[in-house]
């Protein structure tokens, strides 16, 4: 016999209003114990009170994450721009003292060259000089 007739036989049977109320109770008693998680069942009601807090606060982290995201794309295009004019200055610098390296290799070619020379006609000077040395000797 299921628990609902034996209710409702208990019910009928019943003599007063007072033995009624008290099984009434008792029947209650006993869902709690065979279901205990019964008290812990949300309504309709507050499914969708709680699905539309969570939808609120969904939205709210989602302008609050907008924003950050604009905030820290501002500031990287800052931080872009100012590598970039670092980047311009070092550039301009390295080229500054590309071009005067280029000046140093240029002057000291120039040196090297003179030198060359130098030395070239002292060693035919000083050739033709052991040569007419040696021509008067004999």
């Amino acid at each position: 016999m299921s628990v609902a007739l034996r209710l409702y036989e208990q019910l009928t049977e019943a003599p007063d209003e007072r033995t009624k109320a008290r099984l009434i109770a008792e029947a209650f008693e006993q869902l709690e114990e065979r279901y205990p998680q019964l008290k812990d069942v949300a309504t309709q009601s507050q499914v969708r009170e709680t699905e539309l807090r969570l939808q609120k606060e969904i939205k709210e982290v989602e302008a609050r994450l907008a924003m950050e995201i604009k905030e820290v794309e501002a500031r990287l295009v800052t931080e872009i721009n100012k590598l970039a004019v670092e980047i311009k200055s070092v550039d301009a610098s390295l080229r500054l003292e590309i071009r005067s390296v280029e000046v140093k290799i240029a002057e000291t070619r120039a040196d090297l060259i003179r030198w060359v020379v130098a030395v070239g006609i002292l060693q035919t000077t000083l050739l033709t000089g052991v040569l007419l040395k040696i021509a008067h000797l004999i």
